[in-house]
């Protein structure tokens, strides 16, 4: 499948949808200059269960998720466009001094829809859609990618139905919220905050 170098994951899988976005989300998805990486800050918080915290560690250990509550968690992410893949690294600094990064790798799949990477071969497949202003994603299948193969996997299998809801504030400035529910326990996780787009910064060699 090819990709376009000209355009991120969202530009691409949301086609005419994409104008459609007010100016905070298109800040936060558009392409950053050549040679330049896409900064945000802001604060998260994190819930769930106690009976997920032993899976939520098994989770961490694949690189998905976060395996510790928190309120208003300062994080930083970084957003870099390499032939047509989005590396995303988000960084979480809590009061306990501990600092989790979390990673992952979004690639434009097909109209409407984007595939979210934790590891080199575990992802999400979600489709987006842009509705009064806001950004709304939903999990369709987990995908477990061996070589070429991308084989679908029921969400609930793994966690359940994921869904993601952006919202602009002001011209620089959104708010995200991110939940995760399973059909039979209820909702299972969620993170939920709001960020601000920074100037993008110069890479160094």
């Amino acid at each position: 499948m090819s990709h376009s170098t000209t355009q991120t994951p969202i530009q691409q899988a949301l086609g005419a949808q994409w104008e459609t976005l007010p100016s905070a989300l298109k800040r936060h998805y558009a392409k950053h200059p050549e040679g330049y990486t896409h900064l945000e800050q802001g604060h998260l918080d994190i819930n769930y269960p106690s009976w997920m915290q032993a899976y939520l560690s098994f989770m961490r250990l694949m690189g998905a998720l976060i395996n510790q509550r928190g309120t208003a968690v300062p994080t930083h992410v970084e957003r870099l466009l390499v032939e047509g893949k989005e590396q995303w690294q988000r960084s979480l600094q809590f009061p306990n001094g501990r600092s989790v990064q979390f990673k992952s790798q979004v690639v434009y799949h097909n109209a409407n829809e984007i595939i979210e990477y934790t590891n080199a071969i575990m992802g999400l497949k979600m489709a987006v859609h842009v509705e009064n202003g806001k950004l709304y994603y939903s999990g369709k299948s987990f995908i477990l990618k061996l070589g070429s193969l991308r084989l679908p996997i029921p969400e609930w299998l793994i966690l359940g139905h994921s869904t993601i809801e952006e919202n602009a504030i002001d011209d620089q400035s959104f708010e995200m919220d991110f939940r995760i529910k399973h059909p039979w326990f209820g909702e299972v996780f969620t993170y939920k905050g709001t960020f601000k787009v920074l100037e993008a910064q110069r890479l160094t060699s």
